[in-house]
């Protein structure tokens, strides 16, 4: 359909998610130094029920992240995240192309 986009806007998505009474995390990337996969801003978003939208690397770190969010959804304290090669878990979450990511994560409401 003209006019729509293929792929919703993932705080749009966040909002419908809370306004159906689930609980929500969102994911921002808010710096990066060398090779990231996404640029800052790039959002992801987290429900409690485990599904997902938006993109804030990809692969493991992804992974990570979600079970990040999972806490704090439950919790509600937000936290920062690092990832980069000089870490030794960017190996273990995919993150090994020479950069390095740091990610927001916040309960929604």
């Amino acid at each position: 359909m003209l006019g729509q986009p293929l792929y919703p806007d993932p705080l749009t998505v966040a909002e419908e998610w809370q306004a159906g009474g689930r609980g929500v995390a969102i994911a921002t990337v808010i710096e990066t130094w060398g090779s990231a996969p996404r640029p800052v801003g790039s959002h992801l978003v987290i429900d409690s029920q485990g599904n997902f939208h938006g993109s804030v690397s990809g692969g493991c770190v992804e992974g990570a992240v979600i079970v990040e969010a999972a806490e704090v959804i439950t919790s509600g304290t937000a936290r920062v995240l690092e990832f980069g090669v000089a870490d030794e878990t960017a190996w273990r979450v995919g993150l090994s192309c020479g950069g390095r990511i740091r990610i927001y994560v916040e309960r929604l409401g």
